[in-house]
């Protein structure tokens, strides 16, 4: 099956064991299910049995109404990676997908995030019923008028290869030269975001990016040389980038050599999986923490959006703060930067700054820059520099 020519050297394995034991732990009784989570523990080979039940037990109880299309295909992969049966979930999410349209020829290439996972799923469970589906999504991502997205390209990337590779015998050939021209377009986008040290998009979108150059059947326009972004994504683990359950859910199949396409090949039969070796950390030097400023500015220059204003105000903060630490300072010291979040796969995300909230109908949300620079992190994780001047402008996508 799916595979990926590069390996992490025995060295650094305790470096994926460990961001793999903390996307683990995570999974609590208290905390919402995240099936993405699930899926990279069944591909990789789970750890914690206790952990992988719970998970897969919450899954199996969610309630289909309070899903997205995106969320309901995730968690039928994620009981099909725990060799359980999906059920009824399989059929709304069919009966769904026969419905979906997106928006406009120009919606956010976000859009087609979601229906990327559905259009996989079904592909799983049927191709033959799936067919139709996947040539109907496939047109309209062709004439797509939106810019590329990484992690959407990928995604369909992996869904239309699984229907690539599974078109029913006798079907028409109108549709494997669909499939083809809109993976051909797809693969040639993601190689152009391959960065000279491997990197692809940014740190977040490798993981997926990785999964959909490693089984694409058509090559990329820019040689890709997956080794080198295997030795990256390493030393970003060993500084700490990965530390959001999610962002390790995304990037720890690639390092196993695994792919969403191996969801229905795991083997459920009881593992011996042995506890890993983990790195040892060095014991922190104990010190009194300093404070650091940051310069943080509230911005909505929207027109249409009630209460245009532009405010900045300097925080003090403990050094190695997140910047939702920041935030809460703000709010403590001025009413105008009261906000409200959202709590997401992800993590949390601001959904409202100063009365202003974002809009899926509008299109409308609060957008984090370092400078001019927009955040790969959310703010329960990205930890400010001294005199950083962060901004939260309320924007369109």
């Amino acid at each position: 099956m799916a595979f990926l020519s590069s390996a992490v050297p025995p060295a650094q394995q305790p470096l994926v064991n460990g961001i793999q034991v903390l996307m683990e732990s995570s999974v609590t009784s208290s905390a919402h299910p995240n099936p993405s989570i699930l899926i990279a523990m069944n591909l990789a080979g789970a750890y914690n049995v206790e952990a992988q039940k719970l998970l897969t037990d919450k899954l199996l109880a969610s309630d289909t109404a309070d899903l997205t299309i995106g969320q309901l295909a995730l968690t039928i992969m994620a009981l099909n990676s725990s060799c359980r049966d999906p059920g009824n979930k399989v059929s709304i999410l069919q009966r769904q997908m026969e419905t979906w349209p997106p928006s406009s020829p120009s919606a956010p290439a976000s859009t087609f995030y979601g229906p990327s996972l559905a259009v996989l799923a079904l592909c799983q469970e049927n191709p033959e019923t799936a067919l139709p589906i996947a040539a109907r999504f496939a047109k309209y991502l062709r004439f797509s008028s939106s810019p590329f997205n990484t992690d959407t390209g990928a995604m369909a990337t992996l869904a239309l290869t699984c229907m690539y590779n599974r078109i029913p015998e006798g079907s028409e050939e109108g549709y494997r030269i669909l499939f083809s021209q809109v993976l051909e377009e797809a693969v040639k986008n993601i190689s152009m975001r391959i960065k000279d040290n491997g990197i692809i998009g940014d740190i977040y979108s490798t993981g997926l990016a990785m999964q959909a150059l490693s089984v694409t059947p058509k090559q990329p326009n820019k040689e890709w040389n997956c080794q080198k972004t295997m030795d990256t994504i390493l030393k970003e683990i060993e500084q700490g980038k990965f530390h959001n359950p999610m962002s390790i859910a995304q990037i720890l199949p690639s390092l196993k050599g695994k792919t969403y396409l191996d969801v229905p090949h795991v083997s459920c039969s009881p593992g011996d999986e042995v506890q890993p070796t983990l790195p040892t950390q060095p014991s922190p030097v104990p010190t009194t923490a300093s404070n650091i400023t940051v310069i943080y500015t509230i911005n909505n220059q929207l027109r249409g959006v009630d209460l245009c204003f532009n405010v900045t105000i300097d925080v003090s903060v403990k050094c190695g703060s997140v910047l939702l630490v920041v935030l809460e300072e703000a709010q403590h010291r001025n009413s105008m930067f009261k906000f409200e979040t959202t709590m997401t796969s992800w993590g949390l995300v601001i959904s409202s700054i100063n009365n202003i909230t974002d809009s899926v109908h509008e299109r409308t949300y609060w957008q984090f820059l370092s400078g001019k620079t927009p955040l790969n992190e959310g703010v329960a994780d990205y930890k400010p520099f001294n005199h950083e001047h962060i901004t939260a402008n309320f924007t369109r996508y």
